[in-house]
């Protein structure tokens, strides 16, 4: 059964999600796009697309998928229309920009009986997945550190281009734009988070116009006991792939990009060798099509068997939370406590 998909803002990552559905061409069908006015939708795979309004696209009821692809702001409540006109959802990183909303949207998936895939698409690229299988299975050892920098660069076409990258209260800043995949495997990797602390600035541009955080750093308590380190910044020049490092009881391990840089775990092999690109430092185009392809199968997947998506809606709030208290650590300049689960 081929899945009737819109798609809403057909930007860089729009573009990226409409490749993707072409490589997935047997079982999707992508019938209307908004955005993009200068897009080929020939030269993407889909010449029969019709172009429409967000709006329309999200209150139509002919759709069994609708991603959602546009600003930060529209996720959230685009995520509600779109589920109560009867479609399933892939929606982009963030879910919402602080957790009532995020709230919301799970609540609304709920009550429309229709699932919701917030994209985190690194979970899904092999060599995440195999220090994940690794881990639940106990034979990397307990968790003590985990680090992740995030230090690429953005010029300030980037956010005059868009300018809802350059306000927080839109969800510009770096930690909720460009850390939040990497915090997300933190999270994923080494469980619930109990305590944040942080600061935050805007250091490498004009303060006129970007009037979010360029520059963070957070640390992360979980409630295994072990700790994190996260800093971001969108003021690095020339940017590096992003990082992340794990040090357990039996050894350490860092991952740049696609490639495994450390993997020093006695008699526990590392995954095999990554290829493509993935990073997204200089160029936030500059991305790999695996994780998203892999996520979109599970996706379609799910449908199919009547489950749940690997990365549902519950990922996505527990990711936003993460998110909005390292911001609310960040600007009380006081450590921010959260339950061990948030509520139901």
């Amino acid at each position: 059964m081929r899945r009737r998909v819109g798609l809403v803002g057909l930007g860089s990552i729009g573009v990226t999600h409409a490749r993707v559905l072409a490589l997935l061409r047997d079982e999707v069908d992508l019938v209307v796009v908004s955005g993009g006015s200068g897009v080929d939708l020939a030269e993407l795979g889909w010449p029969e697309a019709a172009r429409a309004r967000p709006e329309e696209i999200v209150g139509r009821d002919d759709l069994d998928i609708v991603v959602l692809c546009g600003p930060t702001p529209t996720h959230a409540p685009q995520t509600v229309a779109a589920l109560a006109a009867g479609s399933n959802i892939v929606v982009e990183k963030p879910l919402a920009l602080d957790v009532a909303a995020a709230q919301e949207v799970a609540w609304a998936a709920a009550r429309a009986g229709r699932q919701v895939s917030v994209m985190a698409q690194r979970r899904l690229e092999p060599h995440h997945r195999h220090v994940k299988r690794l881990l639940d299975a106990g034979k990397l050892g307990r968790p003590i550190l985990g680090e992740t920098f995030v230090h690429w660069h953005r010029d300030d076409a980037y956010y005059t281009e868009s300018p809802w990258r350059a306000r927080m209260e839109s969800g510009g800043g770096s930690v909720m734009n460009q850390a939040v995949h990497n915090i997300d495997l933190l999270q994923w990797f080494l469980g619930v988070p109990v305590e944040v602390t942080a600061q935050y600035d805007t250091l490498g541009h004009d303060r006129d116009l970007l009037r979010a955080e360029d520059t963070a750093v957070a640390t992360v308590r979980f409630a295994s006991g072990a700790l994190a380190l996260v800093a971001s910044s969108t003021a690095i020049r020339p940017g590096d792939p992003a990082r992340l490092a794990l040090f357990t009881s039996r050894g350490s391990i860092e991952l740049q990009g696609v490639e495994v840089t450390r993997w020093d775990v006695p008699g526990v092999p590392p995954p095999p060798p990554a290829t493509g690109p993935a990073s997204g430092a200089q160029d936030p185009a500059a991305i790999g099509l695996d994780g998203h392809v892999a996520q979109w199968r599970d996706v379609l997947d799910a449908l199919r068997e009547g489950r749940p998506p690997a990365i549902d809606v519950t990922e996505g709030v527990r990711t936003v939370r993460l998110l909005c208290a390292i911001y609310a650590a960040g600007a009380t300049g006081q450590a921010v406590r959260l339950h061990p689960e948030p509520p139901g």
